[in-house]
């Protein structure tokens, strides 16, 4: 998540981008809604940012922005959610962050693309194509037919799980879970052409990552297979195993002492592992002494154990 400072410094730096647009934002005009709009829209861009209690010095030859505040914060965000949630043809969720800097309050408002089967996102009133906008450069633009062609088409050529994640880069992936990937397939087939391949190559190949510019970039399955731990935390907080553990056959044994949870986060090859041994760890252990051997053997069994 980039902070105001941070989007404030790109601004002055290279100016509004595809990604970065600089708005006073004392009310929520339709020229807000419409950046929405063509951020949720426009594909392959992962969404975009507004960055709202900034204002721009027209007379300076260069791009100059500066923090001028927010008067009513507060009201500009439920304006901002109510609208969001109501003048589109589907509610587009976005997240918001109020900062204070230098006694002024600013304004993040993260946008994130919309699925493919979600496209186009219009505005009501206006219907198709006209009430559509796309991303071009910085400016935001009203759809034509054959835009609508391109966000239609995009309906079956993408799957949740080969989509983009806003704020993902190619940092959160773990080499640890890499590497675990390439154990387990060297495990199956020793000959296995993948194994030959370059992290990036592989993953582009597995569905989890694609290039976006010159930037490699995680799809949702690169997450959750090869994400770091702060990674998953970050972009998929629901993602995790819950394990339960509950001593005795009864619920609730001790009013004082119910049960015991492990949250469980990681990229999904060692997720599975980790439940497996807990699970297997908890299962009470018997042994015996088969007739003619000189060493017991343990047994696992399933009997007094809950999870």
């Amino acid at each position: 998540m980039m902070s105001a400072r941070d989007l404030l410094d790109a601004l002055n730096n290279a100016d509004e981008d595809e990604r970065i647009e600089a708005k006073r934002g004392s009310e929520v005009g339709h020229s807000i809604l419409e950046t929405i709009c063509a951020f949720a829209n426009e594909p392959g861009l992962g969404g975009g940012r507004l960055l709202l209690g900034v204002a721009r010095d027209e007379l300076a030859p260069a791009a100059v922005y500066e923090f001028v505040g927010i008067a009513a914060p507060g009201k500009l965000m439920a304006d901002i959610a109510t609208r969001c949630a109501s003048e589109f043809n589907l509610p587009v969720r976005v997240r918001m962050e109020r900062e204070d800097i230098n006694g002024k309050t600013v304004l993040v408002v993260t946008v994130a693309q919309a699925q493919p089967g979600e496209k186009p996102v219009y505005f009501k009133k206006q219907g198709l194509p006209r009430g559509a906008f796309r991303r071009i450069g910085s400016t935001d633009q009203h759809c034509t037919e054959d835009d609508l062609i391109v966000l239609y088409q995009g309906r079956t050529a993408e799957s949740f799980d080969s989509a983009l994640i806003p704020d993902a880069s190619w940092l959160d992936i773990s080499s640890d879970a890499i590497i675990d990937y390439r154990q387990s397939r060297r495990e199956a087939n020793p000959d296995a052409e993948e194994l030959r391949w370059a992290d990036e190559d592989l993953l582009i190949a597995l569905g989890c990552a694609r290039r976006e510019g010159s930037a490699l970039r995680p799809t949702v399955a690169g997450i959750l297979l090869f994400g770091q731990s702060t990674a998953l935390r970050r972009l998929l907080p629901t993602i995790r195993v819950d394990y339960i553990r509950v001593p005795g056959k009864d619920w609730i044994p001790d009013a004082e002492h119910r049960f015991d949870t492990i949250e469980m986060r990681d990229s999904l090859f060692r997720l599975i592992r980790r439940a497996q041994a807990a699970v297997l760890d908890d299962l009470p252990k018997a042994f015996g002494l088969p007739a003619g051997n000189s060493q017991s053997r343990l047994f696992a069994q399933s009997a007094g154990a809950s999870g």
